[in-house]
């Protein structure tokens, strides 16, 4: 089962993690974040794009807040600024951790409901199941894109779970 110890843990880690590879975004110019690196989005700056797209997509379905009004194959160009990029982000996390804060068990029962672009129709699906996904698809991303800085010089901080700082 899903609770709401799982899911403020989990936004706590996605901020650490954020923080980390925001650092190393910082210390790279545009040609760097920009070249193609053969990852499913191609560099680290479209996959920095998705990831942030992705959750906020994610977000405005749990909080009823904004979200993007673009699909997935906009995602990638969501900003063209990075520091536009990094306040953006930090914006965001922020926001997953105040839904977490605020999370109740009974909010992770039942289902979700919402319009999917990408599969063009209605999807009804367990909450629990979609807050899953949403903490698994930044894993995901984070993981393409620690990769991608690695190879580019820098160095992102540990990613284990038990490594989190309190």
């Amino acid at each position: 089962m899903v609770t709401v110890e799982y899911c403020q843990t989990m936004a706590r880690y996605n901020a650490w993690q954020n923080r980390s590879l925001s650092t190393c975004i910082k210390a790279l110019d545009d040609t760097a974040l920009r070249q193609d690196r053969k990852a499913f989005f191609g560099s680290i700056w479209k996959t920095a794009n998705h990831l942030l797209w992705g959750d906020q997509l994610w977000m405005s379905r749990f909080d009823g807040g904004h979200g993007p009004s673009t699909g997935i194959p906009d995602s990638v160009g969501l900003h063209d600024d990075t520091q536009l990029w990094l306040d953006d982000r930090l914006r965001t996390d922020q926001r997953i951790e105040r839904w977490a804060g605020k999370l109740r068990q009974v909010d992770l029962v039942g289902p979700l409901v919402w319009h999917s672009g990408a599969a063009n129709k209605t999807m009804i699906k367990p909450t629990a199941l979609c807050v899953v996904h949403f903490f698994n698809h930044q894993t995901h991303h984070r993981g393409q894109m620690h990769a991608m800085l690695t190879a580019a010089g820098q160095r992102p901080d540990d990613t284990d779970l038990p490594f989190m700082p309190d």
